[in-house]
């Protein structure tokens, strides 16, 4: 059917919506993408000449990263690259692990940029690479990165995108980061993804640093990724679909757990399962893999804990337990957690775990938590009353009918997206728009009823612009509707709707006739078509 459909999360679409949401990236990298992937050259428009002439440029600077990747790998095998070296032995990393992760060396004042000049790179090409820069006083180039140790940034379609610089003394700062280019945007991008996702684990680490990720991968731990130098964005954060587990594993200092709290508040935003690395004896998870080695760190990663327990742990640490005080505010603090956790098991569990852990009676919580329970929903009742004017059995049984007809209209939808001209013109003769009560059917609907009129439809997603009636019309067309008489069912269909609009009419009159004052004229004109539709509802 040319399409896609989570059940899951509900999310739909065509192959270029797929690959757009599952790599966050724009439709048109999507397009480039999957054209890159069946050998197609894509087409330019003749007419947007500052489209192609960038689309130029960025094809330059993949290529001279590229070319500066390789010239700085080299230079790292060279006797000038002495501290590099002697930092690289030190920090264990084997040929497997520069190779894979392009380390290399950046020498001096302009070296890469007579290496991009020999390439027959020009001056504008290479300015735009962001890896050489132009002296305001004398107009000179140099390269940005100089006397550095050189981690090469790839994004998932393993293109050489940016650089992380690392000082071998005391220049400051310690790390330098490409900063954004035609080709990359440090908030879109995750380092050691394109590694990563070929790992085939359910469950991705959250690192700060590069060396966390490389000291991690180079001992076997290979489901791990590092943010470029800053706070974790909800386009970084995006990048991780397809995990079913993330954990948040930056270092233990201040600074680290600041960026936890940050990454926590995003990824929960986005409904990940997220877990919070604990380790002890190390500072951060390079130095605890190097200590401990990767069995204990695989085991420190299936222990994650979530994040309902370690907001109640943080909620410990400012508190004295001993004190009455502040038992009391951990209880009530607590309690303020569990209230948001709607799983009843996940919520026992937890309430277990906690009373044995911090010394809490269970029947404290479930005190604490009734009360709160009960407040919030003494809140919701005082909200509600003024609205309340129908009982809860209407309410269900509206909410059933509504049920009913949906599901009704979705078999309809379903019938018309098969795009079979007949089928659709003995629907449009007895449907009308205002029949559909569901308001996304009656969109779509409508979009349908327009373009018959206007003959067959390629791709009926292409009519779409709103993700929430894609994702809907792709939930209805890869639905089984299990019809094995097409023509059958719309008969069937056809029927209920119409004696369904009947009864809708018999109830309307018999009200009028009952209820309203009428002239002679008037009940003779109801009465007649008041016996006309029961016979017709009869038959």
């Amino acid at each position: 059917k040319q399409i896609f459909h989570c059940f899951g999360c509900g999310e739909g679409g065509d192959v270029f919506g797929f690959i757009r949401k599952i790599e966050n990236i724009t439709f048109k990298e999507a397009v480039e993408q999957l054209a890159e992937r069946a050998h197609i050259t894509l087409p330019t428009l003749i007419n947007d000449e500052k489209e192609m002439k960038l689309q130029q440029l960025r094809d330059k600077v993949y290529k001279i990263n590229s070319i500066a990747s390789n010239f700085y790998q080299k230079n790292l095998l060279t006797p000038k690259a002495k501290q590099a070296q002697e930092y690289v032995k030190k920090r264990k990393m084997d040929r497997y692990t520069l190779e894979t992760f392009g380390i290399g060396f950046a020498g001096s004042f302009d070296e890469l940029y007579q290496e991009l000049k020999k390439e027959g790179f020009n001056d504008e090409e290479i300015l735009a690479s962001k890896l050489v820069l132009k002296s305001e006083k004398n107009g000179r180039m140099y390269d940005a990165f100089r006397n550095r140790l050189m981690f090469t940034i790839k994004d998932v379609r393993d293109r050489v995108i940016a650089f992380g610089g690392r000082a071998l003394d005391n220049s400051k700062p310690k790390y330098i980061n490409s900063p954004d280019t035609v080709v990359y945007n440090k908030g879109r991008h995750l380092f050691a993804l394109n590694i990563a996702k070929k790992s085939q684990e359910k469950s991705i680490m959250l690192v700060e640093g590069y060396m966390d990720a490389i000291s991690l991968h180079q001992r076997d731990v290979h489901n791990v990724v590092a943010s470029l130098g800053t706070a974790l964005t909800e386009q970084q954060a995006r990048l991780l679909n397809g995990f079913e587990k993330v954990i948040i594993g930056y270092d233990a200092d201040s600074a680290g757990q600041g960026a936890t709290q940050r990454g926590l508040e995003i990824l929960q935003t986005l409904g990940y399962d997220i877990r919070i690395l604990q380790i002890s004896g190390a500072k951060d998870p390079d130095e605890f893999i190097l200590k401990y080695g990767s069995g204990q760190m695989k085991n420190a990663m299936e222990n994650a804990i979530s994040l309902v327990e370690f907001k109640v742990k943080k909620i410990k640490e400012t508190l004295n337990l001993n004190n009455v005080s502040d038992k009391i505010k951990f209880l009530n603090e607590t309690s303020k957690i569990l209230l948001k956790v709607e799983n009843d098991i996940e919520k026992e569990v937890y309430i277990s775990k906690i009373s044995e852990q911090y010394d809490v009676s269970k029947e404290a919580i479930y005190a604490q938590l009734n009360k709160l329970q009960y407040a919030s929903n003494q809140g919701d009742k005082i909200l509600e009353k003024p609205r309340a004017i129908r009982t809860v059995e209407n309410i269900d049984e509206r909410i059933k009918n509504n049920d009913k007809d949906v599901i009704r209209e979705n078999l309809i939808l379903s019938i018309l997206l098969n795009n079979n001209e007949e089928d659709s013109r003995k629907i449009k003769e007895v449907i009308e728009l205002n029949d559909f009560k569901d308001e996304k059917n009656k969109k779509i609907a409508k979009k349908l009823y327009e373009q018959k009129e206007i003959g067959n439809i390629n791709n009926i997603l292409d009519l779409f612009d709103e993700d929430e009636l894609i994702n809907h019309i792709t939930y209805i067309m890869s639905n089984n509707w299990d019809i094995s008489d097409t023509e059958k069912a719309i008969d069937d269909i056809l029927n209920k709707f119409s004696k369904e609009k009947m009864i809708n009419r018999k109830t309307e009159i018999l009200k009028k006739l009952t209820s309203e004052k009428l002239s002679k004229e008037e009940m003779i004109k109801l009465e007649e078509e008041l016996k006309n539709i029961s016979k017709k509802i009869t038959k």
